[in-house]
């Protein structure tokens, strides 16, 4: 029997103990959504970790948690979606399941097609597969920025009237006004001395060896990398480490939530030389913390970045020299690029997103 009046969310990747870009896109959005006036429930589907949304949850909502270490998607979650049948299925950071009600899914990028060298050759083809699977069987997509969209009309031929364009928010932690935690989190890292800052995976896609090179001609600043060893990070680690930092390198690995807005605001510079991003969450989080912010031409950073960001062609060190040494040197060119950050990274919202991904799901998936 079907509820016409449920909308279920695949939950699974919100409820990760160490979550980056997507996980952290479909805990932010879910707790926003949840927050939202509705007539229908929520359903929400976890894989074993559902305590982690305890706090989350409404009288509008239900919660089912389905255990499982291989094939939750296509084998437990298609089953139970069967078994217990909803109006419709929302999938915020994940695949759409081979069985499935309407369905509306987030496709955060296809990075992978414009650099399949950054990833391992299965993973390009696992990635082209589920994304191109989402795309043709969703009822609606949503993406996080223009640069998505075009992609899905140009690669896959998605219909550019079946895509929504909205735009991740910006956790209200990141703040220019610091606390008691910022010397405290200085002391636990060990962050001496002036720093650039660059938050995310450490796979080749971000492009990170670009920006230890740059460092390398710059005096009296260190370079500190916040993220977790993805794909190839040995290889990255070794062309960083060929720049001849030494201890000007800090490496912190993954930074806890908690830790990051103190790690924000620490920073002289943060600088986003990634070759591709779908969104570039850090950017806006550096700019609400009020640190000014270097990124690459292309992609989506240069939708998301707006006018607050310098920029650098993402090969292209000595620019990337010269802007850094403009940020870490000119009052003036340092204290604009925070009063536009502030402004720009202010207008970005979960409760926006919210909004508006709560009417996406609405007019598609309730009848």
């Amino acid at each position: 029997m079907t509820n016409a009046k449920t909308i279920g969310i695949d939950a699974s990747r919100a409820v990760g103990r160490t979550r980056t870009g997507t996980e952290n896109y479909s805990w932010q959005l879910i707790r926003a959504l949840m927050q939202e006036p509705v007539d229908f429930r929520w359903r929400l589907y976890t894989n074993g970790t559902s305590e982690t949304l305890a706090d989350a949850i409404t009288a509008d909502t239900d919660l089912v948690d389905i255990p499982s270490r291989r094939l939750w998607t296509h084998v437990r979650l298609s089953r139970e979606l069967v078994q217990h049948r909803i109006s419709g299925l929302f999938v915020p950071s994940h695949v759409i399941p081979l069985y499935h009600p309407p369905s509306v899914v987030t496709i955060h990028d296809l990075g992978y097609l414009h650099w399949p060298e950054a990833h391992p050759k299965n993973q390009v083809r696992m990635l082209d597969w589920t994304t191109r699977w989402s795309a043709k069987v969703a009822r609606h997509i949503i993406v996080p920025s223009q640069q998505t969209a075009d992609d899905l009309v140009r690669f896959y031929r998605t219909p550019a009237s079946k895509i929504s364009v909205i735009y991740h928010g910006v956790d209200p932690r990141m703040s220019p006004i610091g606390d008691g935690t910022d010397v405290v989190l200085r002391d636990h890292y060990g962050l001496v001395n002036p720093f650039v800052l660059a938050v995310g995976t450490i796979q080749p896609r971000k492009n990170l060896p670009i920006l230890a090179q740059a460092i390398q001609e710059l005096d009296g600043v260190d370079l500190v990398i916040a993220g977790k060893h993805g794909w190839m990070a040995d290889q990255v680690m070794s062309e960083i480490d060929a720049a001849g930092l030494g201890d000007r390198l800090r490496v912190l690995n993954y930074v806890p939530d908690d830790d990051l807005p103190a790690l924000y605001r620490a920073a002289a510079v943060f600088a986003q030389p990634s070759r591709f991003e779908g969104f570039g969450m850090p950017i806006l989080e550096a700019m609400a913390c009020g640190t000014p912010v270097v990124v690459a031409r292309g992609s989506s950073l240069d939708e998301i970045g707006g006018k607050a960001a310098l920029r650098f062609d993402h090969d292209n060190v000595p620019e990337l020299t010269d802007q850094l040494s403009t940020l870490l040197h000119s009052d003036a060119a340092r204290e604009h690029a925070v009063s536009e950050g502030i402004a720009w990274a202010g207008q970005f919202n979960w409760q926006q997103t919210a909004l508006k991904t709560r009417i996406v799901l609405e007019e598609n998936l309730i009848s």
